[in-house]
Order: C-alpha cells, then sequence, then structure tokens
C-alpha cells in the first residue's frame, strides 16, 4: 500500500484531470457537460494514469463528479472513487482530491440555493470515514470562477447573471469549502491545497479608464480570497457585505480563523489566457514574457495582501497555440523561480490536464466535442513535446515517480496540434 505524504511538497510538479460538469442550456435544452464522457477517461482510467506516472509525477489533482458519487440525496455510490484511488495506489500517485468541480448533482437547483451545502457537507463526511489515505484536498474547486460563471456571467447552472447572484453564490461557496476544511481539519492532519481563477489585470498607467476597469476586476477577484483568509473585500466587491446574510458571513469568519495557516497552499490558476486588458493596453499584443510578467507582478500583489503559499494550480497553453506549450511552460517556470528567489513561498505547479479538453473555446456552453487542444497527451493518448519538458522538469525538482523511473524514462513520443 502506498503511504500518502502528509505535508505537500517544497515545490509539487503535478498533473490533473479534467473532469468539469456544470450544467449549460444548448439548442434550448438543458444539459449536463461531461468532460469525463467526452475524454473517454472513466473508460481508460489506469492507462492513463501509467502515462501520467511514467512522466515522474507524483502529485495528482482528481475528483470524480459529486452528481456519480450520489446519485440520489443521502445515498452513495463509491464505485469511481474506489477505482480512482486504487489507481493512484498503483501508479504511485498521492491525489489532491477534488470534491465539487462546477456541477452539483441533480437533486440541487443551484449555487444560490444553500440547500447544497448541508448535503456537501454530508457527502465530505461520508468521504473522509470511507477513504483514510487522502491528506490533500481542494473540497470546491474554484469557487470564485464557479460563482461567477454560475450566477453572474449566466452560462452554468443557476444561469444568473446579477452582481447581487454573484455575492450569494460566492458566499455559499466559500462557506461550503470552509465547512468542508473544518471536517478535514477535525478528521486528520490534511491540507487546503487551493485552485482559483487567477486573473492579471493590465492598463496603462496613464489612462485613468482602464485602470480603473482593471481595479474593479481585480477586487472583484480577491473577494473569494478575502473571505477564505478573514479580510473585509474592497472597492467594488465591499457591497458584499450588505448582500450576503449575516449568519453567512459570521460562519464565514469563524471557520477562516480556523484554518491552520502551515496547512494551506492557495492556488493561482494562470493561463496565457488569464491575462485581460484593459483599455488602451488593449491596443497592443501580448508576448508569452508580457503574459509571465504580468502575473510575477500580480502574485507579488496577492502575496503582500494574502501571506500565504501558494502553487500554480493549473496552467497550460490555453490562448495559444499548442506548440507553444513548452515556451509557456519554460516561461512561467523562470517566473516562479524568480518570484521564490525573492522569498515567495512557491510551492509549485500544475500543467492541467493530462489530456486535451472539450468545449473550452466556449466556456463549455456548446459541448458539441471540439477539442480544446492543451494536454500532455492528446486526444490519441500521444505525448506531445510538452510532456517531454514536463518529465525533465519533475526530474530536476526531485519528484518521485514509480520506481521503473530510477532508470533513465524511455523516450516520449511526439505530436504537433495546431492550436
Amino acid at each position: 500500500m502506498v503511504t500518502h505524504p502528509s505535508a505537500f511538497p517544497a515545490f509539487a510538479v503535478a498533473s490533473g484531470e479534467e473532469g468539469s460538469d456544470p450544467l449549460v442550456v444548448h439548442e434550448g435544452q438543458t444539459v449536463r457537460v461531461d468532460e469525463f464522457a467526452a475524454s473517454g477517461h472513466l473508460d481508460r482510467l489506469d492507462a492513463d494514469l501509467a502515462d501520467v506516472a511514467q512522466l515522474g509525477i507524483g502529485v495528482w489533482r482528481y475528483g470524480m463528479p459529486w452528481r456519480l458519487a450520489e446519485p440520489e440525496p443521502g445515498v452513495y455510490d463509491w464505485t469511481q472513487w474506489d477505482r480512482a484511488l486504487r489507481a493512484c495506489e498503483r501508479h504511485g500517485l498521492s491525489p489532491v482530491v477534488d470534491l465539487c468541480h462546477f456541477g452539483l448533482p441533480d437533486h440541487y437547483p443551484g449555487f444560490c440555493d444553500p440547500a447544497w451545502i448541508e448535503g456537501f457537507c454530508r457527502y465530505v463526511d461520508a468521504f473522509l470515514t470511507r477513504y483514510r489515505e487522502p491528506m490533500w484536498f481542494t473540497p470546491v474547486n474554484e469557487p470564485g470562477m464557479t460563482a461567477l460563471f454560475s450566477a453572474r456571467y449566466g452560462l452554468w447552472n443557476d444561469r444568473r447573471s446579477t452582481e447581487d447572484d454573484f455575492f450569494v453564490a460566492l458566499g455559499h461557496l466559500t462557506l461550503a469549502n470552509l465547512e468542508a476544511l473544518a471536517r478535514i481539519g477535525a478528521d486528520r492532519d490534511g491540507w487546503w491545497i487551493g485552485s482559483e481563477g487567477f486573473g492579471c489585470e493590465l492598463a496603462d498607467p496613464d489612462d485613468e479608464a482602464g485602470t480603473l476597469q482593471a481595479t474593479d476586476a481585480r477586487d472583484l477577484q480577491h473577494a473569494v480570497w478575502d473571505l477564505h483568509f478573514g479580510l473585509d473585500p474592497v472597492g467594488v466587491a465591499a457591497r458584499l457585505s450588505s448582500v450576503v446574510g449575516d449568519p453567512v458571513l459570521q460562519r464565514i469568519e469563524d471557520l477562516a480563523a480556523a484554518i491552520p495557516a502551515d496547512r494551506v497552499v492557495a492556488g493561482h490558476d494562470i493561463y496565457p489566457v488569464s491575462v485581460a486588458v484593459h483599455g488602451s493596453r488593449s491596443e497592443r499584443p501580448l508576448t508569452i514574457d508580457d503574459r509571465v510578467e504580468a502575473y510575477e507582478h500580480e502574485a507579488r500583489h496577492w502575496h503582500e495582501r494574502y501571506q500565504r503559499p501558494f502553487w500554480v494550480s493549473e496552467t497550460s497553453n490555453l490562448g495559444l497555440p499548442v506548440d507553444d506549450g513548452p515556451g509557456w511552460l519554460d516561461a512561467l517556470v523562470a517566473g516562479l523561480d524568480r518570484l521564490s528567489a525573492t522569498g515567495l513561498p512557491v510551492r509549485g505547479i500544475c500543467w492541467y490536464s493530462r489530456g486535451d479538453q472539450y468545449d473550452w473555446d466556449s466556456a463549455l456552453t456548446t459541448p458539441v466535442g471540439r477539442v480544446t487542444t492543451v494536454g500532455l497527451y492528446d486526444t490519441e493518448r500521444k505525448a506531445r513535446p510538452v510532456a517531454a519538458a514536463y518529465a525533465d522538469l519533475a526530474r530536476s525538482r526531485g519528484q518521485k515517480g514509480p520506481e521503473s523511473l530510477a532508470s533513465p524514462p524511455p523516450a516520449i513520443p511526439g505530436g504537433r496540434f495546431p492550436g
């Protein structure tokens, strides 16, 4: 049996499997997005994890859809979780357990309705009772982005589109995440390994309107961390406290104060497409170096405010041609090394995901199986050049893979796809 470490690595080189499953409206019908079905991962689960392990990766972001684990209220089916965690054990992968990834079971109406929070807590309790080994958790994946797409952009799940709805959903998602973390902490010496969308807002300093747009976007984005880390939201996000109910805010405050700071690695999901330009800055193109510089600046600003260790919990070439994957990886790792050299507690990087994804060109709203070419492996399970680069990174950072990697790994076949 694999004994999973408690402490998160000093610098993790990780990957994960894309399993988003929100509800969207497509051609007039409410349909369930199912990234696992699109990729065929559940049919190829063991081979997919073997591919990851062959790269020397030891940390694996992984979650089975909540709706499959709880097909009826309070009725649990652990079939997929059993398979998934056994496969992790076979291949020497330590999972970062993801329990809610953009979607709810069908018996809950949406994130703006608080009914799901109690159900989520029961699910977390049941998971912890059944599975004693996992130590690293992302209970709710990207609570801020979930609230944004479900309750501000009107694209997923609740499909609401007001700022008030966004604040309500964000309060519920934060509360659910913190309730889960409290249960994990009471049950074992577990860690919160976070994952959250990380926008980098660029504006020319002499462009007053553009700078205001960038500031407003940043303040709204930071509200999710403000709530988790016990700070008052600022700027346009300050109104959150007058929208979210006092009992919810008080419970969030109490739970946030109880999270052990030494068991937290906050997550920055940073992609090339994460860099947003405002005002006159939008008139000039962005290079890879521009994007990484923007991230470094934003990460320093973030750490000044929150004083927590962090990692790049998701990245890929998303927003760039697939052939730019190795260049983006090299530039981003160099940026993380510069941040670390100045004393910032950088704890790793996660290429997301193992394989190509589907329909992210439409933010999942047109689920027709259009390939989003961002994987270490393509849809045919052939390794891309970025996989070889990632294996090199894992070896250079001392990551542990299976015993077979004690000798030099086999050559990784490459394939090039258009972006």
